[in-house]
């Protein structure tokens, strides 16, 4: 499947170079040079987290390391590229969301610091966390759990607490909170379920469930389980239906009100 997605990718990287010659060094430079989606990967999220302190070809190191010893992270990140182009309307290429999709680099990025957190790295993995929000605007905990073939819509905005988890086949929208309510210790972050959709601005507080294909309204505040296959809207939210489809993270239905029971 990577290999299959890596040669597509090149595909598109030629056509954009015949239809547009200015972006042919971009293009080179972070798709038509490298011989794996791996090292594409690592060559962009590299120069775009690097800065003044950490030089991209150290930070490239990370990325290459954390993917030659844990292979998952590139066949998760090729799930993730299939979920953007699958949900994103405003998408027609595998390459666009490699190149330019903020919400796609700043999981990859989670990914990397998640690795960094899982092998006794901490310090290193709470400053990749800190470039990931100052360069991508999301912040996630390094120790929080992800699936793939998530996919963060536009991303600006969104903040997830340290022991989240967040199942296959999310889809998110910015300004989402997965936070805590500040009452408690420990395990204190919500557990995202399968085919979850969470609607722009929403916040979702505690140690709480939300249960597979969910989908919860824009900018609701979401303080109790929710019901598999139910919406919620409101602050506080309550259950006004269930969505249309069984996956309402693929099919990006925002509207709560032709809901049906």
């Amino acid at each position: 499947m990577t290999e299959k997605l890596w040669q597509e990718l090149r595909v598109e990287a030629k056509k954009v170079i015949e239809e547009e010659p200015l972006l042919a060094s971009y293009v080179h430079a972070c798709v038509l040079n490298h011989e794996s989606l791996a090292s594409s990967l690592s060559f962009i999220l590299a120069n775009k987290l690097s800065d003044d302190v950490m030089p991209a070809i150290t930070v490239r190191e990370l990325f290459d390391t954390a993917f030659l010893d844990s292979p998952k992270i590139i066949d998760d990140a090729v799930c993730d590229i299939k979920a953007v182009f699958e949900r994103d309307a405003a998408i027609s290429s595998f390459l666009a969301v490699i190149l330019y999709m903020k919400g796609f680099h700043a999981i990859q990025v989670h990914r990397l610091a998640h690795y960094l957190s899982n092998h006794n790295r901490v310090e290193l993995a709470l400053f990749i966390q800190s470039r990931n929000s100052e360069v991508f605007s999301v912040d996630i905990h390094p120790a929080c759990v992800m699936g793939k073939g998530i996919m963060f819509d536009h991303a600006t905005g969104i903040v997830i607490g340290e022991t989240t988890v967040i199942e296959d086949n999310v889809s998110i929208l910015q300004q989402v909170t997965l936070g805590g309510t500040g009452n408690e210790q420990g395990d204190r972050h919500p557990k995202i379920r399968s085919w979850v959709l969470i609607a722009a601005g929403a916040i979702v507080l505690g140690n709480i469930e939300v249960g597979e294909g969910a989908k919860i309204g824009a900018g609701s505040v979401v303080l109790n389980n929710v019901p598999p296959h139910t919406t919620v809207v409101g602050v506080p939210a309550h259950v006004v239906g269930k969505p249309c489809s069984e996956t309402p993270s693929q099919t990006m239905d925002q509207n709560v009100f032709n809901d049906g029971n």
